[in-house]
C-alpha cells in the first residue's frame, strides 16, 4: 500500500497512521482525505489489528488546512470532493464521519500543533493524549469561516457547550494544559513519553478484550451521545447484550475467568457485527 500524505503501519495488532507532510507541519490536503479513508478501510477489514494510534511527523500534528491556495482556499470548501448528487463535501467532516464508523478503538497521540482541522479531526477519536509541546486551536473565525469535520456536533458533547464556545468564539490558540484542564485530552506527556504512553493504552485493548465486543461497545457509547431518552440505550443494550451472550466469546469470557486464565477470544469484526442499531442508517462516504 502506498499513500503520499500519510505514513501506514501495522505492528503486533496495532495500525499507526502518521499524517506525514512534516515540511507543511502536516497541512490538511484532500490527498491526505484520499489517504486516511483507504487507511482506515485497511484497518477495519484487517482482524489482526486490534487498535489504531495516529500521530504527526516532525513538531506538528496538523497545523490545519494548507492555505497555499491563498484567499481562494475555502472558495469551494476547502475540497474538491464532491458526492454523487456533485455537492462539495467538507474533507475534514469525511475523516471524521469515517473515524465515527470505526470498528476499532482510535487513540491520538497528538505530538505538537493541532489547530483548524487538525483540533477537529480528533475529536471522533476515543483517546487524546498530548505532548507537553502540543497546542490547540479552533481558529476558524480567525479565517472568516466556521468549524467543519462535524465539530459542532462533536466539541460541545465532549467539553460540553460553554467551553467549546469560549474556544471557538475565541478562535485563540491554547496550550496542552488549558486542553486537558477543559476535558479535551486524558493526559499530558514529554514528548519521548507520547507514544509509548498511546501504545500503552492500546496493548492494554489488544491484549485482554474481544474485537467484536469493543467494536460493538465504541459503537454503542458514540452513536447514544445522540439518543434523546435513556431508554434508546436501554434497547439497544438489551439486543446487544442477548445477541453476544450467545457467542463463543462471551462463552469463552466467563470459562476463562472461571479457570483463572487469560481469554482466547475467536469471533471476528470481518464477520459482521450483531444488528444492534436496526433502524440507524450510515451516512454516504462518497
Amino acid at each position: 500500500m502506498t499513500f503520499t500524505d500519510i505514513l501506514f503501519d501495522v505492528s503486533d495488532g496495532i495500525a499507526t497512521i502518521t499524517l506525514h507532510r512534516p515540511d507543511a507541519l502536516n497541512a490538511f490536503t484532500n490527498q491526505m482525505v484520499r489517504d486516511l479513508k483507504v487507511a482506515f478501510d485497511e484497518v477495519d477489514g484487517n482482524d489482526d489489528i486490534r487498535a489504531l494510534v495516529m500521530t504527526g511527523s516532525g513538531r506538528a500534528f496538523c497545523a490545519g488546512a494548507d492555505l497555499s491556495s491563498g484567499g481562494k482556499t475555502f472558495e469551494k470548501g476547502g475540497s474538491d470532493i464532491t458526492d454523487k448528487g456533485g455537492v462539495v463535501r467538507d474533507g475534514g467532516g469525511l475523516v471524521s464521519l469515517r473515524i465515527f464508523e470505526l470498528k476499532k478503538p482510535v487513540i491520538a497521540a497528538i505530538n505538537g500543533a493541532a489547530v483548524g482541522v487538525g483540533a477537529t479531526m480528533t475529536l471522533p477519536m476515543d483517546i487524546r493524549l498530548a505532548s507537553t509541546k502540543a497546542k490547540f486551536g479552533f481558529v476558524f473565525a480567525k479565517r472568516g469561516i466556521v468549524p467543519e469535520a462535524c465539530s459542532s456536533w462533536f466539541l460541545p458533547r465532549l467539553v460540553g457547550i460553554s467551553q467549546a464556545a469560549e474556544w471557538v468564539y475565541t478562535g485563540r490558540l491554547f496550550s496542552a494544559q488549558e486542553a486537558l484542564s477543559g476535558g479535551l485530552v486524558r493526559s499530558i506527556h514529554e514528548p519521548e513519553d507520547l507514544l509509548p504512553a498511546a501504545y500503552a493504552i492500546a496493548r492494554e485493548i489488544a491484549d485482554n478484550t474481544s474485537p467484536v465486543s469493543v467494536a460493538l461497545s465504541r459503537q454503542m457509547m458514540w452513536r447514544m451521545l445522540g439518543a434523546d431518552h435513556p431508554m434508546e440505550a436501554h434497547r439497544v443494550d438489551s439486543r446487544g447484550i442477548q445477541m453476544r451472550g450467545r457467542s463463543a466469546d462471551a462463552k469463552e469470557g466467563v470459562v476463562s475467568f472461571l479457570e483463572k486464565r487469560a481469554a482466547v477470544f475467536t469471533d471476528k469484526v470481518s464477520d459482521g457485527l450483531p444488528a444492534i442499531f436496526p433502524d440507524w442508517e450510515d451516512p454516504e462516504f462518497s
